[in-house]
């Protein structure tokens, strides 16, 4: 029996490279829905423009949270209290109709045909009231209203909306217009038609709703920026050791970590761990993470300096044997007795690699030396005669080049280990010569600036590969197809010129375009040391 296919899917046609119905079913599964933030984490993102400070963000929902609840109570007040003197009013206008209806009845007993022009106000009634008089929806008569002298005027605003209050013995408001305003009016029948209106002025609620949004409104700022005065400081306050956490991070972010012996003691104190609060748990969790720091790079540390040590030791014992090696070399090329041909170019190329293994053996105990921080010998080193004297060893090393100097007019003294100065320079010439193609101008400068050596060495040749740029002072780097290996090339020559110019408490970087490269040397002048004597 052949298992049901899955529902919407049709079976495959025998043969035709259909997918079977399971694998029909697993591609048609939907796509999974892209996660979002919750509500909360919404809402926060959008709290102040981005890059606001978590304090700033804090006082800003702080100053909107009393804004927000001093808003809604001051709304609520001010409807209550308008509700509750519209409430009072409605009182007074029941009592003044009250009055009116009954003054209105006695002038009608007897009716006459000019009742309706006579009738006017009665004892009792206060100033603003209004009255009028309506007979099948229209006025009878003029709308009179009580002045502030006790006299009875007429309304000249608009009268028309008094036919549209309702006979319903229930306060209505209506705007009258003019002077008069808004009026709370009810109109009771009185039979035949006719429908007597009294009416009262709002003019007292909204004066009074008026003051009491007035001072809340000023209350609600007053105690806004009061509030968020206090509140910044408060999360000032709070926010406190959450700053010490972060000056302890930033102050491990300034660590050299990378090379050499590191001393991790920053923690952050014991009083911001405090397990029961959130910024304590940071900061333990802080600790703890340094602790594992330190202890990796205890470790990185202890296997850096067996490395050394190895190197120095294989690089001292490898000095006798390349010793004897050349020696032996020598010894056989001034034999007496006639050497074959094959026999003198072996030894010549014996003779030749014992030389350049000799120079990588010296420079790899150089730089053991260096990185086991052998002091410098220092001594006062005149720079321009260092750089005459480097720049001559280059043109006799590769006449086919250019060289310049650019010196300036008063030496530039400084303090250093002379063969080591000049070792950084001579490299620095010789990376140029190496590298370069025959014919490219090589210019060896040197310069001062508040109180700094500057020896920059220039070439115009076709450049260094920006991939190889920011490795270039590491050991062993190389340079790509561009940058000519023909003399043979350690990888070693820059790393220590860094190394050297590093235990001068100095500076090494490198620019390089296409058509222009340029090392630049810093190195620190003490002032202190006199100048030589002119001859």
């Amino acid at each position: 029996m052949e298992p049901p296919s899955v529902a919407g899917t049709p079976d495959p046609e025998p043969g035709d490279g259909s997918e079977s119905p399971a694998e029909s079913f697993e591609t048609a599964a939907p796509a999974p829905t892209p996660h979002r933030p919750r509500l909360a984490r919404r809402v926060w993102d959008r709290v102040g423009p981005p890059g606001w400070t978590l304090r700033s963000r804090l006082v800003a929902l702080l100053v909107a949270l009393l804004a927000g609840v001093s808003l809604t109570i001051g709304v609520i007040s001010t409807l209550a209290l308008q509700h509750y003197l519209v409430g009072q009013l409605d009182d007074k206008v029941e009592s003044a109709a009250y009055r009116t209806l009954h003054l209105y009845q006695a002038q009608q007993d007897p009716p006459t045909s000019q009742s309706h022009n006579t009738f006017g106000f009665g004892p009792g009634q206060v100033e603003g009231t209004v009255m009028a008089v309506l007979t099948n929806g229209k006025l009878a008569g003029d709308v009179l209203v009580l002045t502030t002298t006790g006299q009875t005027g007429t309304v000249a605003g608009n009268t028309a909306v008094l036919a549209t209050v309702p006979a319903d013995t229930h306060d209505h408001t209506r705007d009258l217009g003019g002077d008069l305003g808004e009026y709370r009016l009810r109109a009771v029948p009185v039979g035949s038609g006719t429908v007597v209106l009294t009416g009262l002025s709002m003019k007292s609620v909204k004066d009074a709703t008026f003051r009491l949004a007035a001072i809340i409104t000023l209350v609600t700022v007053v105690f806004v920026a009061v509030g968020a005065g206090i509140g910044a400081a408060i999360v000032r306050l709070a926010l406190r050791p959450l700053r010490r956490v972060a000056a302890t991070a930033a102050q491990v972010s300034t660590m050299q970590l990378d090379r050499g012996e590191v001393a991790l003691g920053v923690r952050v104190p014991d009083s911001y761990t405090d397990q029961r609060t959130e910024v304590g748990q940071v900061g333990s969790a802080l600790n703890a993470m340094l602790v594992h720091v330190a202890d990796a790079l205890t470790v990185r540390q202890a296997s850096e300096t067996r490395v050394r040590r190895f190197v120095a030791d294989a690089s001292h014992e490898l000095r006798t044997p390349l010793a004897a090696i050349r020696g032996y070399a020598e010894l056989s090329r001034r034999s007496p007795e006639p050497i074959p041909s094959d026999v003198a170019h072996a030894l010549d190329r014996v003779e030749s690699q014992a030389v350049r293994m000799t120079g990588l053996v010296e420079d790899l105990l150089l730089l053991a030396s260096l990185d086991s921080g052998r002091p410098i010998v220092l001594e006062q080193v005149d720079l321009s005669v260092l750089l005459v004297g480097a720049l001559s060893d280059a043109h006799a090393a590769g006449p086919e080049h250019r060289w310049r100097l650019d010196l300036p007019e008063d030496s530039v003294m400084i303090q250093g280990e002379a063969a080591r100065l000049t070792q950084v320079v001579v490299n620095l010439l010789a990376n140029a010569r190496t590298h370069t193609p025959a014919g490219t101008s090589v210019t060896a400068g040197l310069a001062t600036a508040g109180g700094i050596a500057v020896i920059t060495v220039a070439d115009d040749g076709p450049g260094i590969s920006p991939a190889l740029l920011p490795e270039v002072f590491e050991r062993f780097a190389r340079g790509d197809s561009s940058r000519s290996r023909a003399a043979g090339s350690t990888g070693l020559g820059l790393s220590i010129v860094a190394a050297v110019v590093a235990a001068h408490h100095g500076t090494v970087n490198v620019s390089s375009v296409p058509g222009r490269t340029v090392f630049t040397v810093t190195l620190p002048m003490d002032s202190e040391i006199p100048a030589p004597p002119a001859d």
